[in-house]
């Protein structure tokens, strides 16, 4: 199926230099890359829920929702993904 689309210059070019290198097509890239991200579940796209605090409101004791660091570690994430995050 042929399409239109609109995408940005520099991503574009990316794209194609990555499609050389690679050995195929652009079309096969882009068709490649569309079904890994589809292929991911939401919870793999999104990352995991944040733990929730069934009381009154809201959150779970221990998190601070004034800081990043204190939310991404909420999450069970390895913190070395995140090192631009401040203590």
């Amino acid at each position: 199926m042929r399409t239109t689309v609109a995408i940005d210059d520099h991503l574009l070019e990316r794209a194609k230099e990555r499609a050389q290198r690679q050995g195929v097509t652009l079309g096969e890239l882009l068709e490649q890359s569309l079904r890994t991200l589809l292929a991911r579940s939401p919870e793999t796209t999104y990352g995991p829920p944040l733990p929730v605090f069934h009381g009154e409101s809201g959150f779970a004791p221990g998190i601070d929702p004034t800081s990043n660091a204190s939310l991404y570690e909420a999450t069970g994430e390895d913190m070395k993904y995140a090192k631009h995050f401040r203590r």
